[in-house]
């Protein structure tokens, strides 16, 4: 298709099992599941296209993407390195790279030096906290991510946080918390995946009154619930909310398809697609 699109979460099914990346395990089995559970039409193995660095590439071009955005993290349970990440998206303009700490588990000071690596060296573009997946779990205001927002200012990146059903503790997917966090940086754009769903009226709510909180529902916009992204989005949120596939659980083509019949108003869709996200990582609008 010919509109620019930026998907703002995409990861190939080779970077960890939990994608996908072997067939037969119990995790390539849960991601067939997550396809079904999420709206998948036709095959629940479509994510085997990305077993291979060249099979990503192939989808991300297939769907038409400008940008594809590969997201780190560093939890308890899983851990993508930076080097990692960095080494899928280096010299492949249709990928970009977002770089996952945990203070908790590195300590404030390597954390510090580790995200500040990812940005300056390794040529990532933001820094991904995961304050509800962590051992104790946090909320994003605890004092632990200060010193990241600090730094993520600094550097002049976007901070990404993950929320969701997913998350162990059900009390720590609470938008809540990030409102202290938004007030206090109010020029720092602050990216949350999954946009904080089932608890849509509480994200919008915390987007209404702090501009520099950005929503990306990604898989979770197309169940139940999602008339309050897309009416909030045709109101007041049109630059605050971002179109994201969560490839490998979803298809991209699928879900660029879905997203564009979900009611948005034409006039805001190249916001939503590339726009708002161009905005983000200072790319040409």
């Amino acid at each position: 298709m010919s509109q620019k699109i930026i998907d703002l979460r995409c990861r190939p099914a080779f970077l960890h099992k939990f994608f996908g990346a072997e067939p037969g395990s119990p995790e390539h089995a849960t991601a067939r599941w997550l396809n079904r559970r999420v709206g998948t039409l036709g095959s629940d193995t479509h994510f085997e296209k990305s077993l291979t660095q060249e099979g990503f590439l192939d989808e991300v071009r297939q769907a038409g993407l400008s940008k594809a955005v590969v997201v780190g993290r560093h939890t308890p349970s899983q851990h993508l390195p930076n080097d990692t990440i960095h080494q899928i998206v280096h010299g492949h303009k249709e990928l970009l790279g977002i770089a996952g700490i945990d203070p908790a588990l590195q300590g404030e000071q390597q954390a510090l030096a580790e995200a500040e690596r990812a940005i300056k060296e390794l040529g990532l573009s933001g820094i991904d906290i995961e304050p509800g997946f962590g051992v104790p779990a946090r909320h994003p205001d605890d004092p632990i991510y200060w010193p990241i927002y600090e730094l993520a200012r600094h550097l002049n990146v976007p901070v990404f946080l993950m929320s969701g059903p997913t998350t162990p503790d059900p009390r720590f997917n609470d938008p809540a918390g990030l409102a202290k966090v938004a007030k206090a940086f109010p020029d720092l754009p602050l990216v949350v995946y999954h946009g904080y769903w089932p608890n849509v009226q509480q994200a919008i709510g915390l987007a209404f009154l702090h501009e520099n909180v950005h929503l990306v529902p990604d898989m979770y916009i197309f169940q139940p619930g999602n008339e309050g992204y897309v009416q909030a989005t045709n109101s007041f949120l049109s630059e605050q909310l971002l179109f994201g596939s969560s490839y490998t659980f979803r298809p991209i083509s699928q879900s660029i398809e879905d997203f564009q019949q979900l009611g948005f108003k034409d006039a805001i869709l190249d916001k939503l697609f590339y726009g708002n996200a161009a905005r983000l990582f200072q790319l040409p609008s």
